[in-house]
């Protein structure tokens, strides 16, 4: 059953269900929280080792306050300016929307993700862009080969 929530068309459905989702409590000025995936943050600057081994497989971030108010919202991804630690070191952190298993509200989880971002060699197997795809096209026509070849000499 999990393979079903690990297509490329659900990838899809719920990365555009969380950016929804979040920029619907944006547009309400609602603070929340995530759930989020460890392996797929990316810390800018990196975090200090002694900090980053405090977080287990899964962490929470209370995005209120200033972390709140530095978020940024992309097609794919979610960031937000966070201190850690308490020296409070500060770092910029980056999520893809993926990476994120649940969104809350107070108390409520108002989002489950049961998808992770797609592996490597999927995002690679994207199709190919549009100028490819019309030459490959023109020249499944012999009759534009004569000028492609024309225009060569």
């Amino acid at each position: 059953m999990l393979k079903l929530f690990q297509t490329p068309q659900y990838r899809k459905l719920m990365t555009e269900h969380i950016h929804h989702t979040i920029r619907y409590l944006f547009d309400q000025n609602q603070e929340f929280a995530l759930a989020c995936e460890t392996k797929y943050i990316s810390f800018h600057p990196e975090l200090p080792s002694e900090i980053k081994k405090t977080f287990r497989e899964t962490v929470l971030f209370i995005i209120s306050g200033y972390t709140y108010e530095s978020s940024q919202l992309t097609d794919d991804c979610f960031s937000f300016e966070a201190g850690f630690g308490s020296e409070n070191f500060g770092s910029t952190v980056q999520i893809p929307l993926l990476a994120i298993r649940q969104i809350f509200v107070e108390d409520h989880p108002v989002v489950i993700n049961l998808s992770e971002p797609a592996p490597k060699d999927e995002k690679k197997d994207k199709t190919a862009p549009s100028e490819t795809l019309s030459m490959a096209a023109l020249l499944k026509n012999p009759e534009n080969q004569k000028l492609l070849k024309k225009k060569e000499k």
